[in-house]
């Protein structure tokens, strides 16, 4: 079956199948914001768990799926071939970082909100909190399939959809952690599901933002793989992580994180 999902994403051109590999993790995302329909609270000790898991996934695609291919396509030896990676990298984390600062928004276990302050509703304040999280990932997907796109041989539509299935897994929690806190605000199931499908609309827009990109400037490539990596590693260590020890759920949070990191890490490896 992954043969031919392969097959198919390389008789289409690549950047509608980053748009097409985004829109299947933003799919994802909206499944597991569905349980809202049929669950009113969700055990923390397991939303904890999944939340840890998620960010097992990101570290070890940040990695297999996106710092090792970029060290890898860079010309020269030693120091001269890590300088991109470690570039793009460090943006990367300054990006989201910068949006952190910017972007009103409040996590699902803190009661402060963060950046600019607004006057929004909490509930649009965790949403977006959520929407940073994913637009690193629609980017790492699409600049794999820009560098597809763009022939590079270290890029491959295997790796590509490898990276895109990861995500997916891990989009899955992330819709449950939004729509089941809204749902315990009061919100409507309606209303809960379709604030928490939405936090992962951004990924097929950077998912397609990744591709074009990639695809009209190939030599920033390597600069791009790094960049996303950077955005991820940020949001694992400065969000997800901290979501995971607000309760008494750590140990569960740091057995997730590690079962996140190997299934991706195996997926990488078998698939891409």
């Amino acid at each position: 079956m992954f043969d031919s999902i392969i097959h198919f994403f390389e008789s289409i051109d690549p950047i509608l199948a980053a748009f097409l590999a985004t829109t299947f993790t933003w799919g994802l995302t909206a499944f597991g914001a569905s349980f809202v329909f049929f669950f009113k609270t969700m055990n923390r000790v397991v939303l904890d768990g999944m939340l840890g898991f998620t960010g097992g996934v990101m570290v070890a695609a940040s990695f297999w799926s996106l710092l090792a291919p970029a060290i890898e396509m860079s010309e020269g030896d030693g120091f001269i071939k890590v300088i991109p990676a470690a570039v793009g990298f460090a943006l990367g984390a300054l990006f989201i970082f910068g949006l952190d600062k910017v972007l009103p928004h409040m996590h699902i276990n803190f009661k402060e909100t963060e950046g600019i302050k607004s006057p929004w509703q909490r509930t649009t304040l965790l949403v977006l909190a959520i929407t940073l999280h994913n637009i690193p990932e629609g980017l790492a997907v699409g600049v794999l399939f820009g560098g597809v796109a763009a022939g590079i041989p270290e890029a491959s539509i295997a790796g590509a959809v490898t990276l895109a299935i990861g995500i997916g897994i891990q989009n899955f929690p992330e819709g449950i952690a939004v729509s089941m806190p809204l749902r315990r605000m009061g919100m409507s199931r309606t209303k809960s599901f379709m604030y928490g499908q939405s936090s992962a609309i951004v990924e097929p827009i950077f998912g397609v933002i990744g591709a074009v990109a990639v695809t009209f400037f190939t030599p920033i490539l390597p600069y791009a793989l790094a960049f996303a990596a950077g955005a991820m590693i940020f949001v694992v260590v400065e969000e997800v992580i901290p979501e995971t020890q607000q309760d008494k759920n750590t140990d569960i949070a740091t057995l997730g994180f590690i079962g996140g990191f190997i299934v991706m890490m195996i997926l990488d490896v078998a698939l891409g």
